[in-house]
């Protein structure tokens, strides 16, 4: 008597019935690129705000907030 061993490799003829392989559908997903300019807005948006919240902790600090006002009295001075 024999045991029959499972195949790792699924029969070439086996098809998905919601349309062709599932190697094919895999390829179709992953060459889709319906969502991409969505994630790329995202990613750009949390740039800026990451950069955002990175110029109010340097302005906050005392050096940096007498210097531009340094820098807008003499401006404003020059000017009139």
């Amino acid at each position: 008597m024999s045991i029959a061993r499972p195949t790792l490799v699924p029969p070439r003829d086996r098809r998905d019935p919601a349309g062709g392989s599932a190697l094919r559908r895999l390829a179709r997903a992953l060459a889709d690129e319906s969502g991409a300019a969505t994630a790329e807005y995202a990613i750009a948006t949390l740039a800026a705000v990451g950069l955002a919240g990175l110029l109010v902790v340097v302005l906050r600090g005392d050096d940096v907030r007498g210097l531009l006002v340094d820098l807008i009295h003499r401006a404003l001075t020059s000017a009139g």
